[in-house]
């Protein structure tokens, strides 16, 4: 068993217990607990093999550079496409091998050089008021948010925020850096208010008459729905997919990747392939309101009610590419002032 010489620096997370058995598999996570614990537990039944599970909400890959060759990490669960990209640039996770996952797994939703995949979508849609708005028309694009006709009428949190910079950067990816720009002034132009507050907080503007366009995650619509306190802000809205006419709707990820320096490689690649199951990916989209990457595994209920969409073709990785270079021009227009 190796010897932890790193100091644990995740925010509120202990250092963890070094798991280097052949029937244990340790995670570190930037998922909650509600999310994924019901599919450990499911893994664990199946073969055996404990999970370990450190959770956190930040913070993951200093710790993975801080711990080096001596981290107990062996795989990695993240939030976001940004998180996933930073981890491989940093690199801090290794190529995986695996024809399960890539089966599983579309190539549009995985790194060119497999060293991390997408377990879950969501996509980023735009919520109309249905007193003010209705619902928008299929032909509706994101290029629309920049009209002149929503002057004044549109909700956003940070443009600096993860959620946002992806969907900057897949706009990069169709339109270039200066269409692009032009179209970010546009937006910053037609906000009712500064960007503030999460997706949620952003329907509830809506519902409270602040504006009449909200940008959100899909998820997100699931979870007031489900919540009593937030339920009358669901039902002020229609949820609407952009680009239906056109190139898609722009879609994020939650992913996984296996650690570096991982000291139970096989036991982190039959976790990563569960986790891409069709059990498992059921099991994800029901919790969370997301949808499964694996094709042809059903969607929770509540997220079938919303209806199918066409989904941006242009693959992650790709759109990861303009992360820099969204973040400069949301910069460069003072998007968030």
């Amino acid at each position: 068993m190796k010897k932890l010489l790193a100091p644990a620096i995740l925010m509120g997370l202990a250092a963890p217990q070094v798991a280097t058995a052949a029937e244990e598999v340790n995670v570190y996570s930037y998922r909650q607990p509600f999310l994924v614990e019901p599919m450990f537990n499911e893994f664990t039944k199946e073969t055996g093999i404990k999970v370990n599970v450190k959770f956190a909400k930040q913070g993951i890959a200093e710790k993975l550079q801080q711990e080096g060759e001596y981290s107990p990490a062996d795989v990695v669960l993240t939030t976001d496409i940004s998180r996933l990209v930073e981890l491989s640039d940093k690199k801090l996770v290794q190529s995986v091998d695996s024809k399960v996952i890539d089966s599983n797994v579309p190539a549009q939703f995985r790194d060119n050089e497999d060293e991390w995949f997408a377990l879950t979508l969501r996509s980023r849609n735009v919520y109309s008021s249905k007193d003010r708005v209705g619902k928008l028309p299929a032909s509706f694009d994101y290029s629309d948010l920049a009209k002149p006709e929503w002057k004044g009428k549109i909700c956003t949190r940070s443009g600096k925020h993860p959620y946002n910079v992806s969907l900057v950067s897949s706009m990069i990816a169709h339109y270039g850096e200066a269409e692009t720009k032009v179209w970010l002034e546009g937006v910053k132009a037609n906000l009712a208010r500064k960007p503030q507050g999460n997706d949620r907080a952003q329907v509830q503007a809506v519902k409270e008459g602040l504006c009449d366009l909200a940008i959100g995650n899909s998820y997100y619509l699931g979870k007031m729905v489900n919540d009593e306190n937030q339920k009358a802000w669901a039902e002020a809205v229609y949820i609407n997919f952009p680009g239906q006419e056109s190139k898609g709707t722009h879609v994020n990820v939650s992913g996984m990747a296996m650690a570096k320096y991982a000291p139970n490689q096989a036991n982190a690649l039959k976790l990563m392939e569960f986790l891409t199951s069709d059990k498992a990916q059921e099991m994800y989209a029901e919790v969370n309101y997301e949808y499964p990457v694996k094709d042809g595994v059903k969607r929770s209920e509540l997220v079938a009610s919303w209806g199918d969409f066409k989904a941006d073709d242009v693959s992650l990785d790709e759109i990861a590419q303009y992360h820099n270079a969204a973040t400069k021009l949301l910069d460069e227009v003072k998007f968030d002032l």
